[in-house]
């Protein structure tokens, strides 16, 4: 399984701009599911209706009476501070969305608007792109929008660069980062300073008027099984799973008296296969720690086989009810704990047009992503378009 998440993790990488790398699939997985994935899946695959499951037996909401059934797009900082938030904001009024995901700190590691804060500030790590914070709040108030702040939490090459000794470093003892163009580095998930800043990050937003924290990237880089052993950092004897779900929990206990729920992205396919012990995510015990968990489970990053379609991107009714099948299977043991966080996954607002066998995405492929959680007794949804673009005319109530 190490070496299947390794293969997976790398489908991922980088979420900024128009890079495929969030939105992209590799060949990486082919084998698996072949041999594998195919047959789990049509034993695990949903019927048309609904499983019954649906979001019973949840946790205690802190938000409870107060927060909407959130339906949601992603935006970025450049966009919630520019001329596209008049268009986002229209998109709000006229249809059922009614919630944003805005980044607070960024891909890159930059906070995204003066917090206030002098330790932060003192850092650095502050790009002022978001020029009138309480401005963009109102805003988004008086159009009844549900703002909820995206923070990329160990995924930051911005603190790696300037704080080495909270990152990884080679061999020679320079910092490591993963190669890609533009290279990002990570910061360590065993060291508490890391724990604190971005908490630090996310208390702000809180008193800033967001009413949900939304961590992302809360994962070691991928493949970090291949060079666990060679890299210099530091560590105790935690698991990576548990570290990474006892940051969750930290951040949690640290969050509450604040009101504000705490969501975390993380692999739609975590849901499917056992933990990812190499990248430290464990879809059940991150769930135990949040108040929502949002599982990416674009189509088009399944590869031939999963949930019985030749061609998952062209398939997005089935594949979106297999993904939903096996995440209410992996969270069974939760709900009958009534630990079992609200689920709200990520969808696919954008064609694909890197994957063999791939079809535009428009109105009726979203619309029968949105059919498949409802037929699943999910109503919760957030739309993914790296460049937040939406597609018009949707119907986001359907069926």
């Amino acid at each position: 399984m190490e070496l299947l998440f390794a293969a997976l993790i790398a489908l991922w990488g980088s979420l900024t701009g128009g890079s495929p790398d969030r939105v992209s699939m590799e060949q990486a997985l082919q084998t698996y599911v072949q041999q594998a994935q195919a047959a789990q899946a049509a034993e695990q695959q949903a019927p048309n209706g609904s499983t019954g499951t649906g979001q019973s037996a949840v946790k205690k909401d802190p938000q409870t009476g107060t927060a909407p059934i959130v339906k949601g797009v992603y935006a970025t900082a450049h966009s919630a501070a520019g001329s596209r938030m008049e268009t986002l904001l229209k998109l709000m009024d006229e249809t059922e969305l009614n919630a944003m995901v805005i980044d607070v700190k960024d891909d890159f590691g930059y906070i995204t608007y003066q917090t206030g804060n002098p330790e932060l500030e003192a850092l650095g790590t502050t790009q002022k792109i978001i020029s009138n914070m309480p401005a963009l709040m109102e805003k988004l108030n008086q159009h009844d929008v549900y703002p909820i702040a995206r923070v990329v939490v160990f995924k930051d090459t911005v603190l790696a660069k300037q704080r080495p000794e909270l990152s990884f470093r080679n061999p020679d003892g320079t910092l490591w980062n993963n190669g890609k163009n533009p290279p990002d580095s990570f910061l360590n998930p065993y060291r508490k300073e890391v724990w604190e800043y971005n908490v630090a990050v996310a208390k702000e937003a809180a008193k800033a008027g967001f009413k949900e924290i939304q961590f992302d990237y809360v994962r070691f880089p991928e493949g970090f099984e291949t060079r666990a052993d060679t890299l210099q950092y530091d560590r105790d004897d935690r698991a990576r799973t548990d570290i990474v779900a006892d940051f969750v929990k930290y951040a949690r206990e640290q969050l509450a008296p604040l009101g504000v729920r705490v969501s975390v992205d993380i692999f739609g396919y975590a849901a499917s296969v056992p933990a990812a012990e190499g990248i430290g995510q464990d879809f059940e015990k991150i769930s135990k720690q949040v108040d929502v968990i949002s599982p990416m489970v674009y189509p088009s990053h399944y590869g031939p086989g999963w949930f019985g379609s030749k061609v998952p991107d062209a398939a997005p009714y089935a594949t979106i009810n297999g993904a939903m099948a096996d995440t209410h299977k992996k969270l069974e043991p939760l709900a009958a704990a009534a630990e079992k966080p609200i689920i709200r996954p990520w969808l696919q607002d954008f064609t694909a047009s890197w994957v063999q066998g791939y079809i535009k995405y428009g109105k009726h492929e979203v619309e029968e992503q949105i059919r498949a959680l409802h037929d699943n007794g999910i109503d919760e949804f957030l739309l993914w378009n790296a460049g937040n673009t939406y597609t018009p005319g949707v119907a986001y109530g359907v069926p």
